[in-house]
């Protein structure tokens, strides 16, 4: 039997490590990118367009994301594309982050004074200038501090992944503690790596708040 190192181990699951990463940064960015979109598209109120948005955001918040996972890489397939278990993880998170996040900035959007819009609408700005010059730098502000803190969601999220085969560091933790027979070691050290990344985007989500938070 070969014997492993604690540093073997912990070379190994750092090499895994940045497909965590990498996962994490397309799901917020892509999810961010179609959040803005249906944020947009809900606060257009065209016809049907806000129960739209809001039966997508429901969907996502009220199933599990295990489920949305296996749906996804599996519907897929159902459909003809000949996919990797990658390329459903990316496709899977970005939709459950745009559901999150498009719900976070429509309630920091709500949070802007109605008093902002008649403002701006009394400039004569359209629909698209009230959002770029007035209401979106605004809610922004406010939403920098809850969207920090679901980056820690995401990564978390991506644990998920393993179960279709995607090697990120939780799979890759199950591969070397069946190699290794070391699962208590293994296990502790995949916890760690995810501690290392979530505990600071908590510490820097928690400044952020006080940081925006009105001063009395």
């Amino acid at each position: 039997m070969v014997e492993f190192t604690f540093w073997d181990i912990a070379y190994q699951l750092l090499l895994a490590l940045r497909w965590t990463v990498i996962l994490s940064i397309i799901a917020f960015v892509c999810g961010g990118l179609l959040a803005l979109a249906l944020l947009v598209l809900r606060l257009s109120k065209l016809p049907g367009a806000v129960r739209a948005v809001s039966v997508y955001v429901q969907v996502f918040q009220g199933t599990p994301l295990l489920m949305q996972i296996f749906l996804t890489y599996f519907g897929l397939a159902l459909m003809g594309f000949d996919t990797s278990p990658m390329v459903a993880a990316c496709v899977c998170l970005t939709l459950y982050s745009a559901a999150y996040l498009c719900d976070i900035w429509r309630g920091c959007v709500e949070s802007v004074p109605k008093g902002q819009w008649e403002a701006s609408s009394s400039l004569a700005m359209s629909f698209a200038e009230q959002l770029r010059h007035v209401i979106l730098p605004q809610a922004m502000r406010l939403g920098i501090a809850p969207t920090a803190g679901f980056m820690v969601q995401i990564i978390k999220g991506t644990a998920l992944t393993s179960v279709i085969g995607f090697i990120e560091i939780t799979k890759a933790g199950q591969l070397i503690a069946n190699a290794t027979f070391e699962p208590f070691m293994v296990y502790g050290c995949v916890a760690a790596l995810y501690f290392a990344l979530c505990f600071p985007l908590s510490l820097w989500s928690q400044r952020l708040e006080r940081r925006m938070r009105p001063q009395r």
